[in-house]
């Protein structure tokens, strides 16, 4: 059993080939069909006489998705670091697969550089990010008389929405992220071979500095690649809301990733109370995603402040956004909510699996509404290319989520706590 290896079969490869060139295609028919449609009308979000082009709405897709799958990855990485900092027994015999999402981090880095260089200098007056537009800042023009442009909202945050400290910080998130993860991989590998308390101990200091690392990049990368989309509006609350839909959807990921490995032979002393626990994250933490949701909601509401109250009125009043608005909702909370309410729920493949797959969906509609109505505002739709950009990402992730766990046996097998995790029983 501990010696057991992941095989990435060929089948396995081939299905996600075919899920890559699903999503290809199916971007093509979505571009085709904009092409068709005739959107040569001005993108309701941008302060601008330039034309909408089906380009800005592919930028958008591309930037959405990345940000929403190193998400899952840097959340799969803290579900390991909580667990280890907390010296929790129950896990040991699956860390191996949250473990895996880490490899997805540098290829998310190498995707976030270059889709923020090319959206933003090959895309003419196409901005993801509206304070790149250099005219907004300078309150006179050079002969003296006011400039048109000039938005003082945005200029009073040049300090720190600027093209060189937002490259800065990137780099340092990204870096932070997978070097941290880098040593909490190392140590566990090293770990198998040596066995011993050293190693586990050295996890544990690790993991520890990543979760304080982790608290304070989790909620400023959400300010700089989603909040900084909607420049003029203010939130105290984005970076919790950001953390709680990347977690639900990491621990949706993980949960479906370990069932399908189990379906398939691999994990074979997986029992129901591992599922339990791990179906117990995934309601609690979906019930926290409604209450920052709600929170945030409310209080914007309540307080009625036209510079915060317009990032929701510009999703409710949209035919495009509103159905999303309040799907977003149901499939996020109330679905989760009711369907693992019971304990027989939280033990039965069946319901986790429907769970972890709308949950998987679901949490890509909340990062949709969070970024496109900012980027393309009424140019924004669900159709082909959305589906396409969504399957290819996937496809991509799990390519590199599966050769993660070819490198390594599936199982821990000198983790000082793998017996307790293989007898867990509750």
């Amino acid at each position: 059993m501990s010696e057991d290896k992941f095989i990435f079969s060929a089948k396995a490869k081939r299905n996600l080939l075919i899920t890559a060139i699903a999503g290809v295609l199916l971007i093509v028919v979505g571009i085709l069909l904009l092409q068709s449609g005739g959107h040569g009308h001005e993108g309701g979000s941008e302060e601008s006489s330039h034309a909408f082009h089906w380009i800005n709405r592919l930028y958008t897709n591309l930037w959405l998705n990345n940000v929403y799958f190193v998400g899952l990855a840097v959340a799969g990485v803290f579900f390991v670091a909580f667990n280890n900092a907390s010296q929790s027994g129950w896990s040991a015999y699956i860390k191996r697969l949250p473990e895996a999402f880490g490899n997805w981090i540098p290829y998310a880095g190498i995707l976030m550089l270059g889709l923020f260089f090319i959206t933003n200098k090959t895309a003419g007056h196409f901005h993801i990010f509206h304070w790149l537009d250099h005219t907004l800042y300078p309150q006179f023009l050079e002969n003296g008389s006011p400039n048109p442009n000039y938005d003082n909202i945005i200029a009073g945050k040049e300090g720190y929405l600027n093209e060189i400290f937002f490259l800065i910080r990137m780099v340092v998130y990204l870096l932070l992220w997978w070097l941290m993860w880098k040593l909490m991989r190392t140590n566990s590998l090293k770990e198998d071979i040596e066995g011993g308390s050293h190693y586990w101990l050295k996890m544990r200091n690790i993991s520890a500095l990543f979760l304080v690392i982790y608290a304070v990049t989790s909620s400023t990368s959400a300010w700089d690649w989603v909040l900084s989309i909607d420049t003029h509006w203010f939130s105290t609350m984005f970076g919790w809301y950001n953390f709680a839909s990347e977690f639900v959807g990491a621990l949706a990921m993980i949960t479906l990733m370990l069932m399908y490995l189990h379906d398939y032979g691999y994990f074979p002393q997986l029992n129901s109370s591992h599922l339990h626990d791990l179906g117990k994250y995934i309601f609690a933490f979906s019930i926290f995603w409604a209450y920052i949701w709600f929170s945030q909601f409310m209080l914007i509401f309540y307080a009625n402040i036209p510079e915060e109250t317009v990032y929701f009125v510009e999703r409710l009043k949209s035919p495009n956004y509103a159905w999303i608005f309040y799907l977003n909702i149901f499939i996020n909370f109330g679905f989760p909510f009711l369907f693992l309410m019971t304990r027989d729920a939280k033990r039965r493949k069946i319901f986790l699996k429907m769970v972890c797959v709308v949950l998987i969906i679901g949490h890509w509609f909340d990062f949709y509404l969070m970024v496109t109505p900012g980027v393309i505002g009424e140019n924004g739709g669900v159709g082909f290319m959305e589906i396409g950009v969504f399957l290819l990402f996937f496809a991509g992730f799990l390519t590199v989520l599966l050769k993660g766990l070819t490198k390594a046996p599936l199982v821990a097998r000198n983790h000082p706590m793998l017996q307790e995790s293989l007898h867990h029983h509750i």
